[in-house]
């Protein structure tokens, strides 16, 4: 006879609903992680977007860059101090196409260089489709970087852009 005292003896085990879940989360993130590695890489999306692209090298480079002008927005430029004890750089500018002609990519190196015209930091971005997928004519793009790293007594006297490399449609 059974009675209120005795107890019943569970049998202890795995929760098999517990081993499914972890199976099959184990598989989605594998899944995932493996979609990711098949992506090329930032630096092989560039390459890849830059074929074909006018250089400094090239005769047609100078008369393509004529029309963009890129002037920087002093106003919204701001240094701020990190907590590492460097020195940020909050860098705005805009680039105009004065031109008549549509570009599909713009690429753009930006450097703060020194009263003696050296190089401190600098950086390429593509403007031109990330930013915006065209310049077209009379077309102005804003543009936003960060450039960190600075020391205090670096002397950061100005910003210079330069187009780097330049597509036209």
């Amino acid at each position: 006879m059974v009675t209120l005292l005795d107890e019943e003896k569970k049998e202890k085990g795995i929760n098999k609903a517990f081993i499914a879940a972890f199976v099959v989360g184990v598989l989605i993130i594998g899944g995932v992680l493996g979609y990711l590695a098949r992506k090329p890489s930032m630096e092989a999306q560039t390459a890849k977007l830059l074929e074909g692209a006018y250089t400094e090298s090239s005769p047609e480079f100078k008369d393509l860059t004529k029309d963009v002008i890129i002037i920087t927005d002093s106003d919204k430029t701001v240094q701020s101090p990190m907590a590492t004890g460097t020195i940020s750089m909050f860098i705005h500018g805009n680039v105009r196409n004065k031109g008549s002609k549509t570009y599909t990519l713009l690429e753009v190196n930006v450097a703060v260089v020194t009263q003696f015209n050296n190089v401190l930091r600098e950086k390429r971005i593509l403007v031109v489709p990330n930013q915006q997928t065209k310049l077209e004519p009379g077309q102005v793009i804003p543009l936003t970087l960060t450039l960190d790293g600075f020391e205090r007594d670096d002397d950061r006297a100005d910003i210079r852009w330069k187009v780097t490399a330049i597509k036209v449609e």
